[in-house]
């Protein structure tokens, strides 16, 4: 009876390697959703935790209308306008600067 081990630690270790897949390359302190020009993947998010990870994104709050608040990134010129019910962002909308 012939051995079938060198194809099969040879199939397994190609196997394993094929799982390798890339993490998403983020900075320190940067949230994994979102960038410096565009929040809109923070809709849905928790107010209270997503508000850290838009500050850490370079914005910062300009005013807030009821429960409305506008965000403005300087070094960007993003702007955007974040709508929260019930503890969550229930609309995020990206504006023109002067917006802002």
């Amino acid at each position: 009876m012939k051995s079938f081990f060198p194809f099969t630690v040879c199939f397994a270790a190609l196997s394993l390697a094929a799982c390798d897949t890339p993490s998403p390359s983020t900075e320190p302190g940067q949230p994994a959703v979102g960038s410096s020009t565009d929040l809109t993947e923070f809709e849905g998010a928790r107010a209270g935790q997503a508000e850290m990870g838009i500050q850490n994104l370079g914005y910062e709050l300009i005013r807030s209308e009821g429960l409305t608040s506008f965000w403005f990134n300087r070094d960007t010129g993003a702007c955007a306008r974040v709508t929260t019910a019930e503890g969550r962002y229930t609309d995020v909308t990206m504006l023109p600067a002067e917006d802002c």
